[in-house]
């Protein structure tokens, strides 16, 4: 697989929670190349859920999207095949990275780098059924006693998949500690000269931490992931300081103006109840740090609207 497959190096990372279609809009308008889907049951796919079948639903003129999906074996991704390709994905990931209790307990996420085996059995299946290219999210490993990832990553590349995507921490440092940037070059000098794309996910919390993964780790590119929570503009300054040596921050007017944008792209997709509630952790990161926004935060998780969250926000500028 070509970068141009995905539109480019920089791409919004799954985040179960987050990256929904509006989400998705707002980082591909700033200038995120692709985004990738929050997670998606395989079970939940083969049996026709209507809230997992939600998540597969595009914005508008959303040309390229990653679907990941998560599963403990290759039976339900088998099952899944049907309708997860009528959505027509550009690219099928698979997870096996999600720490979470209630995932890793069923087998899946990063339980699977406990199973490397199992990997290669889940991309096989796919590639049996379709030429869309695969990729996979995966960790360091378990845990600090079982550091398997250059393992993993052979067995899932045999298997077919034509890019990976390292976070270089293991499951039972969850999302504390530091990303192993050792690792990302480890990774980058073992497939040196395969074809294979290679992304970094993990502590891409400015536009410096993604073009250094790039220059010094010799990945591919970036997955932006809490880093873009809030702070979408990370993608077009990352670009700029790409292609000119420096970048324009946004200021306040334009943070509130894209919250509001964001909101509101929420409200028209999923209703104000629902929109009003899923973006108080939006709005939360997007006003960090404005002075004034502890006040407004109180504000917001008490707003019930679109126009009182409007309000609230527009006293920041």
């Amino acid at each position: 697989m070509r970068i141009e497959t995905i539109g480019g190096p920089f791409i919004l990372a799954p985040l179960a929670g987050y990256t929904d279609k509006a989400f998705r809009e707002i980082a591909r308008a700033l200038g995120a190349d692709a985004a990738v889907s929050e997670m998606v049951s395989a079970e939940g796919l083969a049996r026709n859920g209507e809230k997992t079948k939600a998540l597969l639903e595009r914005f508008p003129g959303e040309d390229r999207f990653i679907v990941q999906i998560f599963g403990p074996s290759d039976d339900p991704v088998e099952r899944a095949m049907d309708n997860l390709l009528s959505y027509n994905p550009t690219v099928i990931d698979i997870n096996c990275g999600c720490p979470v209790p209630k995932v890793v307990k069923t087998g899946a996420g990063s339980a699977l780098m406990k199973n490397p085996e199992m990997i290669g059995a889940i991309i096989r299946a796919i590639k049996e059924r379709t030429d869309i290219p695969v990729s996979v999210k995966f960790r360091l490993g378990w845990d600090s006693e079982s550091i398997n990832y250059l393992e993993f990553a052979d067995t899932a590349a045999e298997a077919g998949a034509e890019m990976l995507t390292l976070h270089a921490r293991t499951r039972a440092q969850g999302y504390s500690g530091k990303a192993d940037r050792e690792a990302f070059r480890t990774l980058s000098a073992h497939f040196r000269g395969s074809g294979i794309l290679l992304f970094g996910s993990g502590d891409v919390f400015s536009p410096e931490d993604a073009l250094s993964l790039i220059a010094d780790c010799g990945l591919d590119g970036v997955m932006f992931a809490r880093g873009a929570i809030g702070n979408p503009f990370i993608f077009r300054e990352t670009k700029e300081l790409l292609d000119t040596g420096c970048y324009r921050i946004p200021d306040i007017t334009e943070r509130i103006d894209t919250a509001i944008k964001h909101l509101s792209l929420m409200v028209s997709y999923y209703g104000e109840n629902i929109a009003c509630r899923e973006m108080r952790k939006h709005l939360m990161a997007y006003i960090k740090g404005i002075p004034g926004s502890s006040r407004v935060k109180n504000d917001i998780g008490s707003s019930l609207t679109l126009q009182e969250m409007t309000k609230a926000l527009k006293t920041l500028c």
